[in-house]
Formats: structure tokens, C-alpha cells, sequence
């Protein structure tokens, strides 16, 4: 709708889309990692609901409540060790509470609360909005990575020597 602020159809059906591409998915497959320094579909989870609350939400936060908020660059490297104990059904199920109360809360903003500043320390001035269209391109990055995962994972064997031209790279 044009009378509300960008990105926040996607943003609201990131949690179905992320459901149904791991409908078949065991625990065991959800914390299968296709090499030591890629993440698995759990730490994939942990990191949407820790960034959820602890980056996107603490910004939305900040952009509603200060003048000219600060913020630092996200690092999801820092929180290695969070993501690598997770419980992929316990962290999904709270990035989807989490998410659900940010949409209601940014469906009740107006458009020009999309013009609000902030200063990020990498990227220097950016509005509300833009970081909409960043949340929405960390969605659209972790949903790729997941169906990745997924396919290498579920799929690749299955299709026997159906698969051998797939250059799948999870």
C-alpha cells in the first residue's frame, strides 16, 4: 500500500516462507552444516531471532525514540557461539513471535516516520526506510541461504543422477 511505510509484505511473510521451505526438515538435517565454516539451517535461525530483537528491533527503537540515533555495524560473527548451541524450533518459534509483534507496530507508523535519520557508523546517514529495504534484503539473503541448505541437504541426493548438474553452494 502506498500510505504505509516500504518492505513490510515481505517482512511479514519472511516466518511462512521460511516454514514451508523447511517443512520436511529433521533436527538432525537443521544442524547439518555443509563445511566448518558455513552455517547450519539452526544457526540460520538463531541469528533471525537474535538479530530480529537485538539489531532490527533496538534500531526501529532508537529511529522512534531519539533524534539522530547512533548505531553500530551488525557483526553476526560475533555471535558465533549463541547461533552454534541453538535450538532451531525454540529460535524459530521466537523470531516469529518477535516478528509479528515488529510488523504490528510498524503497520501503525505513518509513511513520513520512513523519513526519520540515524547515523550508522559504516554506511553514515540512512532513514527508516532504507533500513526497511536492508531488513528486507537480510530476509531475502537468509531465505536463499536456507532453501540452499535444503536443497543440498534433502533434495540433491534424491535426485539421483538427475542432480549431477546442480552447482548447489550452501
Amino acid at each position: 500500500m502506498p500510505d504505509e511505510l516500504p518492505c513490510l509484505d515481505l517482512l511479514e511473510a519472511t516466518p511462512a516462507i521460511l516454514r514451508g521451505l523447511m517443512s520436511e526438515i529433521s533436527e538432525e538435517d537443521a544442524r547439518w552444516k555443509p563445511a566448518g565454516d558455513r552455517f547450519s539451517i539452526a544457526e540460520v535461525l538463531s541469528h533471525l531471532s537474535h538479530s530480529e530483537g537485538h539489531c532490527y528491533r533496538a534500531r526501529l527503537d532508537r529511529f522512534l525514540s531519539e533524534e539522530m540515533p547512533e548505531f553500530e555495524p551488525d557483526d553476526a560473527q560475533m555471535h558465533l557461539e549463541i547461533y552454534r548451541n541453538a535450538d532451531p524450533e525454540e529460535d524459530f518459534g521466537h523470531f516469529e513471535d518477535q516478528r509479528e509483534t515488529n510488523i504490528e507496530l510498524l503497520r501503525g507508523l505513518a509513511l513520513d516516520d520512513g523519513e526519520r535519520k540515524a547515523r550508522h557508523q559504516a554506511a553514515g546517514e540512512i532513514t527508516l526506510s532504507q533500513m526497511l529495504h536492508e531488513w528486507a534484503l537480510h530476509d531475502l539473503g537468509h531465505i536463499r541461504q536456507i532453501a540452499e541448505l535444503v536443497r543440498a541437504r534433502k533434495y540433491l541426493v534424491g535426485a539421483g543422477p538427475l542432480g549431477a548438474d546442480y552447482e548447489l553452494k550452501p
